[in-house]
């Protein structure tokens, strides 16, 4: 599983002119899911994004995490994470899952941050989507289960 995560002050997502999910300050997780992850892979890159510690403290230092900054996160699927490129000149996409293992991955990863507690909203899974995201800090960091 692939994710990444950029500390935003603000995040919305619209389905064909719909918003369908907004939030404050947090953090934007676009979400990619490899085709032989499992659910540890889920579990384990879930909770890493939860703690990730990319928030500010007092003194300016990375030090807080999304949970104990009590931040929100908009989770988009993004297979074209898994885009080889190496190749060619259009990206090579067989790394990332299908459909119908990816999208329970998917649902999977977002109730593992609400049953810890984080206030998360959601593209919809494999919709053409418009995403709107205004960066804090500039801070962007992958977090990849296959480099664990």
């Amino acid at each position: 599983m692939r994710a990444v995560l950029q500390r935003v002050s603000y995040a919305g997502v619209t389905v064909g002119g719909e918003s369908v999910g907004r939030i404050g300050p947090g953090l934007v997780i676009l979400l990619a899911v490899h085709r032989e992850d499992t659910d540890r892979d889920v579990a384990w890159t879930a909770e890493k994004c939860a703690n990730l510690r990319v928030f500010e403290n007092s003194g300016g230092k990375f030090d807080r995490s999304l949970l104990e900054t009590g931040g929100e996160a908009l989770v988009i699927s993004q297979f074209t994470l898994y885009g080889a490129c190496r190749r060619g000149r259009r990206p090579d996409f067989m790394q990332a899952a299908g459909p119908g293992s990816a999208e329970p991955a998917y649902e999977k990863f977002v109730q593992v941050l609400r049953d810890l507690g984080i206030h998360v909203e959601t593209g919809r899974f494999a919709a053409h989507m418009s995403v709107r995201i205004e960066n804090d800090g500039p801070v962007t960091v992958i977090v990849d289960s296959r480099e664990a």
